[in-house]
């Protein structure tokens, strides 16, 4: 052998030991991210090893392979497209780690993976001479980066991302024995929708250019300055239920869910460059967790609610949202029993024609409705309930049973004609007030756009409304105990009082003459003084005055 063929043999070795980790690293890898799909979606617990395991893995892979790039390009045969499917992965766990802890700051995460392989084009060579296999990897990639972007409210990069992914749909379906494109199609189509819906108001800047606003949780929401609260509860965890057939959804989340699951998240905190790494370190939570369960049926929604119930702790409060079509009890009810007599929410009803039709005839009520009577055994721990339905007053009614804090906020049963038209294209309207009050007063005040300056002032009218009506429900005799106790928590009590701002701005709205037009809450808030206050009515058509509506809404005496 000769001197430079000896030479050359522990590159060679080398090498090969490098493919070798490398291949030990990618297996593994998929081999975790494939069992994550085993893991029960319910439960805080069970999981968090699973995750730690998948992200020091990936944090091994991804460095490696930027450390031996050369070597795997040349001897593995590396692709571009394949550092580009590691990335996305990363950014997929962050993602689910973000539902799994309701972390905002996770979702900067996955977005700065997924924005680095747009950025360095990992995947602009792949089309329909790679393989349609390979197209669809791309495609998934664009979805998934595009829902990470409308949960962080980056709108200008969801009109890129769509923009971009119309062009691959249309290059994807003129492939050759392509099957799935009308499906693509169909992607592509909701999240236009989506976006288009999602515009509550449009906020304008000087040059007459949209401003993307948030509506998240931010230091300073609260103004009240009373600390004697009576409560000690914080809201742990919130189960968010849709199944609105006719609302607008993307990725089984509909507008309603998406409205509620921004309400109950702080504003995250910038993140550091994660493009170079993973992170299996956990951060300390500070939003409640979230499950999200888009059309579930009965065993799914209550496997899911009493995994949540179980793992509260002891100073935890529990928050349901049902956001579904009405389930009407039948034409024989005689709506004696408040449990299951008086309808609920359907929250997996089958559009299936005829068959759907015959079992109805045949049985009285749904098997996968929720009636009042099917929370009852959940009423042992502390229960905020915010029902978003045609049928929400059947839950106006609970018997206590254990003692523990429970507040119902149900949403309107009927609109206004001039809103019936509208109601869905922009989420319901109860839930619109409880993600931005102003926009809902907007909403129902026909104001389609506003100038952000005069926006900023509205909405610090809007905070002094609301703490008004929080200083009075902390020194009210009158209002119910169960509020008070909830009141400990910054998301709770925020429902509470934007609640109240919807009672009222619908209470001296001209156009919202019957009583079927007004929230509910168990116990009954109505008639209570934080609802009756003088100064808040002043103070809303002063807000009515700044926007130029205040004609619309009642004058000082006018109510009856």
């Amino acid at each position: 052998m000769e001197d430079n063929e000896l030479a050359e043999q522990p590159v060679v070795d080398e090498s090969r030991k490098i493919v070798q980790e490398f291949v030990f690293l990618l297996e593994k890898s998929k081999q975790l991210f494939n069992g994550l799909r085993d893991l029960p979606q319910y439960g805080n617990i069970q999981w968090q090893s699973y995750f730690a395991r998948s992200f020091d893995v990936y944090t091994k892979l991804w460095k490696y392979q930027q450390d031996n790039r050369e070597v795997l390009e040349n001897v593995y045969g590396l692709k571009r497209w394949q550092i580009g499917e590691i990335a996305s992965k990363i950014g997929q766990l962050y993602y689910h780690y973000y539902l799994r802890t309701s972390e905002t700051n996770y979702l900067h995460e996955a977005l700065s993976f997924y924005s680095a392989i747009r950025e360095r084009g990992y995947f602009s060579k792949l089309s329909k001479e790679t393989g349609s296999e390979l197209v669809v990897k791309k495609l998934r990639y664009y979805a998934r980066n595009i829902v990470v972007c409308l949960l962080l409210r980056l709108m200008d990069n969801v009109k890129e991302l769509t923009k971009e992914l119309k062009r691959f749909v249309e290059e994807y379906k003129a492939t050759p024995d392509v099957d799935d494109g009308p499906e693509w199609s169909l992607v592509l189509g909701e999240v236009e929708a989506f976006v288009e819906a999602d515009q509550l108001v449009t906020v304008l800047d000087e040059k007459s250019r949209h401003i993307t606003v948030t509506n998240r949780f931010k230091d300073g929401m609260l103004l009240s300055a009373d600390s004697t609260l009576m409560g000690h509860l914080k809201l742990q965890d919130a189960l968010i239920v849709g199944n609105c057939h006719e609302q607008v959804k993307f990725s089984e989340l509909t507008l309603d869910m998406y409205h509620m699951l921004q309400t109950l998240e702080r504003e995250p905190t910038l993140s550091r460059d994660t493009s170079k790494e993973a992170n299996s370190e956990p951060r300390r939570r500070s939003n409640p967790h979230k499950y999200l369960l888009y059309k579930p049926t009965f065993s799914q929604f209550t496997t899911y609610l009493s995994t949540a119930m179980k793992e509260l702790p002891e100073d935890g409060a529990l928050l349901l949202y049902l956001s579904a079509d009405a389930a009407r009890p039948p034409p024989q009810s005689k709506g004696e029993d408040v449990a299951y007599d008086m309808g609920g929410v359907s929250t997996n009803i089958k559009q299936d024609g005829r068959d759907n039709t015959k079992r109805k005839s045949v049985l009285l009520k749904d098997a996968n409705c929720i009636h009042p009577g099917d929370l009852y055994p959940f009423t042992r721990r502390p229960l905020f309930l915010v029902v978003e339905s045609p049928t929400s007053d059947s839950f106006r009614n609970f018997p206590n049973l254990f003692g523990q804090p429970l507040v119902s906020l149900m949403s309107p049963s009927n609109l206004p004609n001039f809103l019936q038209d509208d109601s869905l294209d922009k989420g319901n309207l109860f839930t619109v007030f409880l993600h931005s009050p102003l926009a809902g007063f907007c909403c129902v005040s026909s104001i389609p756009d506003v100038q952000v300056e005069l926006w900023t002032n509205c909405q610090a009218m809007v905070n002094k409304i609301l703490a008004e009506m929080d200083s009075q429900i902390v020194k009210s005799k009158t209002v119910d105990v169960a509020f008070k106790q909830f009141f400990s928590d910054d998301f709770l009590r925020l429902l509470i009082l934007r609640f109240c701002f919807c009672h009222i701005t619908l209470k001296y709205h001209r156009g919202f003459k019957h009583s079927t037009y007004y929230p509910q809450s168990f116990p009954d808030l109505q008639g209570h003084d934080v609802l009756e206050l003088q100064l808040v009515h002043k103070l809303l058509l002063d807000l009515a005055a700044m926007l130029d509506v205040r004609p619309i809404y009642l004058e000082l005496g006018d109510l009856e």
